[in-house]
């Protein structure tokens, strides 16, 4: 049974909206935040990542980091200007790009449920990332970006959420720079209670992304609870969650950087000594193949298929490339501290990962093919840790349009 609870949003003025809202903090570098915010005072990006108006040399976890973060948010809040809702209450929000649609519940999502999970993760943290954003939350005292979840599709939630949307106007539509249309409806109060009834139905939820946030809000709530000894709005986490039927999950893809003692034709040669390997595409067709870029060039390399045996996290094409090639051929063996590998979202395409090869900055480069829901859901539900970077969902959530002030 999942609970839910609506909260005061704090929230920008509609015209300043677009402006404000930022792709999540962890999906750019601090050259990339610094680009998108450029020219734009309002950009959220000022606040989820403040070392970018911050000299270069700055330790971006340094104190002063942190402090310029809250001083950020205080004059965002004056300038935009933000506003706090006068009630508690659900919201749902929109995600459009071309044909894909996600429509999703804003609320707060219970932490005794997370911390049991209740709600299921498919990633390991990393505690330093939870240092930095737990430090980042109770520096603001708000939650400032949604966690990403999903429930299993079917339920009455996907009704109640398409009366929401009609009943009346929208408080943000816009299109962000990326082309997502980004729209967010408030919720009257008799379809809160009726969704509040009818998440009870829905017997458990998974975060997709945002596993870090969800880890902060539940450390922020240690700390909190800890100094004054109450319950609060620190007890809840920020979220929005979309039907698993609605998702869209690209691959992320692996770039390497140097190939060690082998030359191109080398490692072509002990490929073709394991596995099938033909001329293109750039995108594997089908699960079990994995598109490589190589001197120049697009090879397949049909892995194969799987014992039936095998667990869902075996079977997945980013474990197998893992264990099949990138270990024993060129000596990664752990992904999570390898300074040789790096990781690109299936959203920049295989033009991305040209680029990086002829570049200069990569060897060899490997486009996955996406990892289901389904394959998600199976391994959460058997307690199961995806390895790290198996998904890229998209479209993103922006930061910085609901808050919720803990």
């Amino acid at each position: 049974m999942a609970a839910v609870a609506p909260f005061r949003a704090l929230r920008p003025a509609p015209a300043a909206a677009a402006r404000v809202a930022a792709v999540p903090y962890d999906v750019v570098n601090v050259e990339e935040a610094q680009a998108l915010a450029a020219g734009n005072p309002l950009s959220f990006l000022h606040v989820s990542r403040a070392e970018i108006d911050m000299p270069r040399e700055t330790n971006p976890h340094a104190d002063a980091v942190y402090a310029k973060a809250a001083s950020n948010f205080q004059r965002l809040k004056a300038e935009a200007p933000f506003v706090t809702e006068d009630a508690p209450s659900l919201y749902v929000y929109r995600l459009r790009i071309g044909a894909t649609t996600q429509t999703g519940v804003v609320a707060s999502y219970s932490l005794d449920e997370y911390d049991r999970d209740a709600i299921k993760k498919h990633e390991r943290t990393r505690r330093d990332k939870e240092d930095d954003r737990t430090r980042h939350l109770l520096a603001l005292r708000a939650q400032t970006g949604p966690v990403f979840l999903i429930y299993p599709a079917g339920h009455a939630i996907d009704e109640l959420m398409e009366h929401a949307s009609a009943a009346r106007p929208p408080l943000y539509d816009f299109t962000a720079t990326d082309g997502v249309q980004h729209t967010i409806w408030r919720v009257d109060t008799h379809t809160d209670r009726r969704l509040i009834e009818a998440f009870t139905a829905v017997p458990t939820m998974y975060i997709a992304d945002g596993h870090h946030r969800a880890a902060s809000a539940s450390r922020a709530r240690q700390e909190l609870r800890g100094a004054t000894g109450l319950d609060g709005e620190w007890d809840t986490f920020l979220g929005v969650a979309f039907p698993a039927s609605q998702v869209n999950v690209l691959p992320y893809n692996r770039i390497v950087t140097d190939l060690v003692s082998l030359t191109p034709d080398s490692l072509l040669h002990a490929l073709r000594q394991r596995f099938t390997v033909k001329k293109g595409p750039s995108s594997p067709e089908r699960r079990g193949d994995v598109a490589m870029f190589l001197d120049g060039r697009w090879h397949t390399v049909e892995l194969g298929t799987t014992a039936s045996e095998a667990s869902p996290i075996d079977r997945l094409d980013v474990s197998r490339l893992q264990e099949l090639v990138l270990s024993p051929l060129l000596g990664i063996h752990d992904v999570r501290t390898s300074k040789r590998i790096d990781f690109v979202g299936g959203v920049r395409g295989p033009g991305e990962l040209e680029k990086l090869v002829r570049s200069g900055r990569a060897a060899v480069a490997f486009s996955l093919y996406p990892v289901s829901v389904d394959d998600l859901m199976a391994i959460a539900d058997a307690g199961g840790i995806m390895p790290p970077k198996s998904t890229w969902f998209e479209p993103k959530l922006r930061d910085g349009l609901l808050s919720h002030v803990i």
